[in-house]
């Protein structure tokens, strides 16, 4: 079992990177966070895990080792493979996948593209409890406000998942930005509305 890799990205498409290491060059399918750190820094880290089908044996990367047991998770739940799996890590980041889950947040959970309602309502229903060992804020400590330039980051990576290139994305980011867009769903809403 592969759990993890370091190397130089080869090349990426699709939220598909293939990472060189030690001489082999591994296909990841990754999440939004992580293929977006990997073709921006052209090499890096990803904890991985594979999945083995029978029509054949998939590897998927992730930014951090708790984004990869939140897709564990979700692939447990019935109806939940690990391509949606992915789409979901990729259309939502970790703190709000877990803070909709805790909250019951079906809406928010049917934002990602491809995941309906009684799909949602399962993950729901399965990992509530689970989601609870997520580390979470310290009590009394202030919310984490999210830099400008951390907001653009997300926008941009949040139009990737839906398969934009990175380039198309970050320019329609940018000029959504310029015409006065706050916050990530405002950016991303105006990127979209111009592209």
């Amino acid at each position: 079992m592969i759990g993890y890799l370091k190397g130089n990205v080869l090349s990426a498409s699709d939220g598909v990177v293939l990472l060189e290491t030690g001489g082999v060059g591994y296909e990841l399918v990754c999440s939004g966070a992580a293929f977006a750190k990997l073709v921006t820094d052209k090499k890096g880290e990803v904890y991985t895990s594979m999945q083995v089908r029978e029509d054949g044996v998939t590897l998927f990367g992730f930014v951090s080792p708790e984004e990869k047991n939140m897709f564990l998770k979700l692939i447990s739940v019935s109806g939940v493979g690990p391509k949606l799996g992915i789409a979901v890590l990729s259309g939502m980041n970790l703190g709000e996948l877990a803070a909709a889950i805790a909250s019951s947040d079906i809406r928010g959970l049917c934002s990602v593209k491809g995941l309906g309602k009684k799909t949602a309502e399962r993950i729901v229903l399965e990992l509530r409890e689970k989601v609870t060992d997520l580390p979470a804020p310290a009590a009394g400590a202030p919310a984490p406000v999210q830099s400008a330039q951390g907001e653009e980051e997300d926008a941009v990576i949040g139009l990737m998942s839906l398969g934009y290139t990175r380039t198309e994305s970050a320019r329609a980011v940018r000029a959504a930005i310029e015409r006065g867009a706050a916050g990530v769903e405002q950016i991303v809403l105006s990127a979209l509305k111009n592209m």
